[in-house]
């Protein structure tokens, strides 16, 4: 089924993205944080410490054949709503994902490494100053299907909120969203999907008008179990 339906429809409403689904699908009844101490997701020094601690897999930080390498930028503040996340919504107007719920971020220039890259696309696209993110860490690279890309996650922290907007026409919307909330059993699902070729798990997010999914879902999953499993 391609669309934004979904089979569990005690979820929240979420967004008119087109999900890409395949026939052979289902829902897992399954959601990880109920039963983890979430309270670190409070903290802004707890994540930050967490994402710190983390080593990517070195594997794992190597492209592919052929594949392009990219970085995002996952900004992290804190408010009273807990530790948030900066989101973006990219443009209809895009050739790949577009419409969907990303991180600023984008393919590295020749001679950038994957901090300069994700600093430099945050300022181009959404206006924050490079000077203004502390870099904590980066977490597991991984593979995009649709756009070829090898993207590798850098997470960085604001001291406050920042004054965030969308710059360029590559994004039709910035937000942000606590990552506590997203732990919610009415926001966080998780399907199977089964190709011919393949199967994995594809983890959600559904907001009251977005829909997170992805490579910005996993790499929001991995931010939020580094973080209530860090000791």
């Amino acid at each position: 089924m391609v669309g934004h339906q979904r089979r569990n429809n005690t979820m929240r409403v979420g967004g008119s993205q087109v999900i890409p689904r395949p026939n052979n699908f289902r829902t897992i009844d399954h959601n990880p944080f109920t039963n983890l101490d979430t309270r670190a997701l409070q903290s802004l020094d707890a994540v930050s410490a967490a994402v710190k601690a983390f080593k990517p897999d070195q594997i794992l930080r190597q492209p592919l054949e052929n594949a392009r390498p990219s970085a995002v930028l996952v900004g992290l503040f804190e408010t009273s709503r807990g530790v948030e996340a900066i989101l973006t919504r990219r443009s209809q107007e895009m050739t790949n994902h577009r419409g969907e719920i990303s991180f600023p971020g984008g393919r590295l220039d020749a001679g950038e490494t994957a901090v300069d890259a994700a600093l430099r696309e945050t300022h181009e696209e959404i206006g924050l100053l490079p000077s203004d993110a502390r870099v904590v860490g980066e977490l597991n690279g991984m593979a995009t299907v649709v756009s070829n890309s090898h993207i590798v996650p850098v997470v960085a922290r604001y001291a406050s909120e920042p004054n965030f907007r969308a710059v360029n026409s590559e994004v039709d919307r910035v937000f942000s969203v606590p990552l506590l909330e997203l732990t919610q059993k009415d926001t966080y699902s998780q399907e199977h999907w089964v190709f011919s070729d393949r199967e994995f798990q594809i983890n959600f997010f559904y907001l009251d008008d977005e829909t997170i999914w992805g490579a910005t879902a996993r790499i929001l999953f991995q931010v939020m179990m580094l973080a209530v499993k860090h000791k």
